[in-house]
């Protein structure tokens, strides 16, 4: 595959490079409102030409927030490389929430959660001063910021992929600890293949816990509580 088209409000998929440098081109110079992941880097402004060179073995996605479709063109076939994370792969699969009972039952949930918040992708167990949340593999929450709160997370399972503001942190492993603060980036993929393997992220916050207060900046299916 030498290029793409992106649409309004999705992305590529995020890959692996090989062993070469990957020059990333568009049909566009003005790279305002194009969002990258270029290694550990989560670029969302001020992009330049050589923001679009991807070294051998880093990860690399496009986002596209623009008004209108814009093309993607490669310096080489990238049919080989690696899939780390398809946003698209589940979406027109039927959309049912995870089973809460069962779900208490065969992860063995620790009682006093005072609520339950179930998705077809994630769970999430409200107690007192803290949520767990669980994420499918092969899933991600919408990149999103939050106006009137922080969060922090440990990781509690999963090794992760977490965007927290502009850095990118990949299969982090259990013990992890991160802080969003007001108005920053942040995002959690679960890279898992083994439909066993949930990603487990313990999330404590301050301030106004409104889920009116989210700004997705990427919600990769348009699904209005990703």
């Amino acid at each position: 595959m030498l290029e793409e088209y992106i649409k309004p409000g999705r992305g590529t998929n995020l890959r692996q490079n090989s062993t070469k440098n990957l020059k990333i081109s568009t049909n566009t110079n003005n790279f305002n409102r194009i969002f990258l992941i270029n290694g550990t880097k989560f670029l969302t402004e001020n992009l330049n030409k050589r923001d679009f060179i991807i070294k051998p073995n880093q990860y690399y996605m496009l986002i596209n927030k623009k008004d209108e479709t814009i093309k993607i063109t490669y310096n080489y076939d990238i049919s080989n490389h690696k899939v780390i994370y398809n946003p698209y792969k589940y979406e027109f699969l039927e959309k049912t929430p995870i089973n809460s009972h069962q779900f208490i039952i065969k992860h063995n949930i620790a009682k006093g959660y005072i609520d339950v918040l179930s998705k077809w992708y994630s769970i999430k167990f409200t107690y007192p001063n803290h949520n767990l949340i669980y994420i499918k593999p092969e899933m991600g929450i919408s990149i999103q910021i939050h106006k009137d709160r922080s969060e922090k997370w440990e990781i509690l399972g999963g090794n992760p992929i977490i965007i927290n503001g502009n850095q990118i942190y990949y299969f982090v492993k259990k013990g992890k600890r991160f802080e969003n603060s007001i108005m920053m980036y942040h995002s959690i993929i679960n890279p898992n293949k083994d439909p066993d393997k949930y990603v487990i992220i313990k999330e404590e916050w301050s301030g106004a816990f409104n889920e009116n207060d989210i700004k997705r900046v990427y919600n990769p299916n348009n699904y209005h509580n990703s």
